[in-house]
């Protein structure tokens, strides 16, 4: 599936939401806390959809992420094993790919993903904020982290974890691809 499909996908899931809960643009944006024009743009699927912007969305609607990423509701509340590799995909972008490695486990209140970031992004890199804590560990690549003021350069096995309502973003560096563990925690 191309990253076109996907976003197109993830897209039609957003108005299937906000059309089973009858609620307007109007409504859905202002909860969001984003302009109107912005959340049709995602609703358009013409334009990449935040994974900040979705996980704020599925916590104010009381859904769970997968089933917004992916289509499938997590189903167990014990455990959950992702096989390496084997997690569901998102590609964002052509320079964002997430993994979802804990897409079956539900009710949860951390994300893990494994993101890999190709340095094309670096031109189109735009700051997002999202509510609760993130961590970042690197894999492999270097990332510049840019955090409200701050930019912070990590090397492999570097962590970091922050306030994710602060405006942030990441960039590889050394024009090589980006690779690291992301947890996003809600409060």
């Amino acid at each position: 599936m191309s990253d076109r499909e996907n976003i197109q996908q993830v897209a039609s899931r957003l108005v299937g939401l906000r059309d089973a809960l009858e609620l307007s643009p109007e409504e859905v944006a202002e909860a969001c806390g984003v302009e109107v024009h912005t959340y049709l743009n995602y609703e358009s699927g013409e334009h990449d959809i935040p994974i900040s912007f979705i996980q704020n969305l599925a916590s104010i609607y009381g859904v769970q992420v997968p089933e917004l990423l992916f289509g499938t509701s997590p189903r167990m509340s014990s455990y959950y094993v992702t096989r390496a590799g084997k997690g569901a995909r998102v590609e964002r972008s052509k320079a964002y790919s997430y993994e979802s490695l804990a897409e079956g486990f539900a009710d949860r209140i951390m994300h893990p993903f494994r993101v890999t970031l190709e340095p094309d992004n670096n031109a189109t890199a735009k700051p997002n904020s999202h509510p609760g804590q993130e961590f970042n560990y690197v894999v492999s690549g270097r990332e510049e982290l840019h955090i409200a003021n701050k930019v912070i350069v990590l090397n492999p096995g570097d962590s970091i974890v922050f306030d994710a309502r602060l405006p942030h973003y990441m960039q590889a560096l050394d024009n090589q691809p980006l690779e690291f563990l992301s947890l996003i925690a809600n409060k």
